[in-house]
């Protein structure tokens, strides 16, 4: 690449690190992002929270229906070009959520913006791995990803709730400029790889669609079936177009001759566990913040910006304990800490069963989020380690990828979920959620009786 000789190696490695984890920090805020813009989006474009919802289950819809074929479009084109290829169409997709006035056009942007970190945040690994040799230069160069990372939920959080109070469109684009920049020094610090051209991403393609169209189907059913009931046609034929979609997913792994997911990545409890214990995590705690998010934009006097100060407790915990992961991974088994971690946050979701009737902020959402946030905190990094632990490394880039698609998926179903129970009342919401976090909490404790 013209240019890049001028800088020095280690400045060129340190300087595409800092690309690589200014790109998770955008991926990681997304979430707060549109929780917090979520009910302006709505008012303003005159959507029912069914429709609204879109804008959070949408973009995990996009990253976790594709995750897994990223993995292959990455195989086959090469690591820069698909990231860069990925931050161009995330800029685009940026420009057009934040200037739509279409419902259809601004969710179909939300959903694409999911698919482009499909492939960034996979790739992000992968080119750290191959760029810092492996002992403590990796290891400081996945800390720092880690830590900027972690930190995109508050940072969403704040910069959503600011610009929020001007328009919904400036929080939605802001990330525009910024991966802009990481797309200019992108160029000419990733390095250059080649792809694979024997490998054909034919069979991966329609598994991701089919995986994709089968769960926006079965939101499309689950927000829907309050309103319209069971035997309503639009609710019945999604529930089947779902069910045909997965049949076919599976009609269409079993024939592949090489599947997206293959079969020891389903061997041995560990995995199952984690897999199991993410998805509960995930999902409760993205249905917390929504049912949280709605009530608080209902009360007089909350701007957005006073809603994501509320939330922002939430992450606290996460950004004091991430620079200790290591160690605490190091001195605890992984399935010590995943269970440490399904305590407070179950506690958090008892306590939110008193907010349901009683919404405090000070007695009943202000310790929820601490407590959560503690739960993620020491639960999150132990389960992303339990997944890899004693798997093939041929096997290790499926397995990563099935984890995340996986905890993508809970956060779709549980944004549905919840959607649909908060039309029945607040306090059905919050039993879904607690008895999410209570399926995590039992997960857990089988897992303390299982060794790594």
């Amino acid at each position: 690449m013209p240019g890049s000789t001028s800088v020095p190696s280690d400045r060129r490695r340190w300087g595409l690190l800092l690309v690589l984890a200014g790109n998770m920090l955008i991926d990681a805020l997304e979430v707060s992002v549109a929780v917090v813009a979520m009910p302006a989006v709505g008012k303003d474009l005159s959507l029912p929270t069914a429709e609204a919802q879109w804008l959070i289950s949408g973009f995990a819809l996009g990253f976790g229906g594709l995750l897994l074929f990223g993995h292959r479009v990455v195989e086959r084109f090469g690591r820069r070009r698909a990231y860069l290829a990925a931050l161009l169409c995330y800029v685009s997709l940026c420009w057009v959520s934040s200037l739509a006035s279409d419902p259809t056009l601004l969710i179909a942007s939300r959903i694409g913006r999911g698919a482009c970190a499909a492939l960034t945040a996979p790739t992000g690994l992968a080119i750290i791995s191959a760029t810092f040799r492996e002992g403590a230069e990796r290891n400081r160069a996945l800390s720092v990803y880690t830590l900027v990372g972690a930190s995109g939920f508050s940072v969403g959080l704040l910069i959503s709730g600011a610009l929020t109070e001007e328009s919904w469109r400036w929080a939605l684009g802001f990330p525009a400029p910024v991966v802009l920049v990481l797309l200019v020094f992108g160029w000419r610090l990733v390095p250059a790889d080649r792809g694979d051209r024997e490998v054909r991403p034919g069979s991966g393609a329609l598994t991701a669609g089919c995986l994709t169209g089968a769960l926006a189907a079965l939101v499309q059913a689950m927000v829907n079936l309050p309103v319209r009931g069971w035997r309503s046609v639009p609710v019945a034929g999604s529930f089947v177009l779902f069910v045909l979609l997965v049949g076919a997913m599976l009609v269409v792994e079993r024939s592949a001759s090489r599947p997206l997911v293959r079969g020891p990545i389903f061997a041995g409890g560990p995995r199952l566990h984690a897999m199991v214990g993410a998805a509960c995590l995930n999902g409760s705690f993205i249905g917390l913040l929504l049912v949280f998010m709605i009530r608080l934009s209902t009360l007089p006097g909350w701007s957005s910006w006073h809603a994501a100060l509320a939330l922002l407790p939430a992450s606290i915990p996460l950004v004091l304990l991430a620079p200790f992961t290591g160690r605490l991974l190091n001195r605890f088994r992984t399935r010590a800490l995943i269970a440490a971690g399904s305590v407070p946050a179950f506690a958090g979701y008892v306590v939110s069963l008193s907010s349901s009737t009683s919404p405090g902020y000070l007695t009943g959402m202000l310790p929820t989020v601490l407590l959560v946030g503690i739960g993620f905190a020491l639960g999150f990094a132990a389960l992303n380690s339990q997944v890899l632990h004693g798997i093939a490394a041929e096997d290790r880039m499926s397995a990563s990828g099935l984890y995340q698609t996986v905890v993508q998926v809970a956060a779709v179903v549980m944004t549905a979920a919840v959607t649909a129970l908060l039309a029945l009342s607040a306090s059905a919401a919050f039993w879904l959620v607690t008895g999410v976090g209570a399926v995590g909490l039992v997960n857990a404790a089988i897992g303390l009786r299982k060794h790594i």
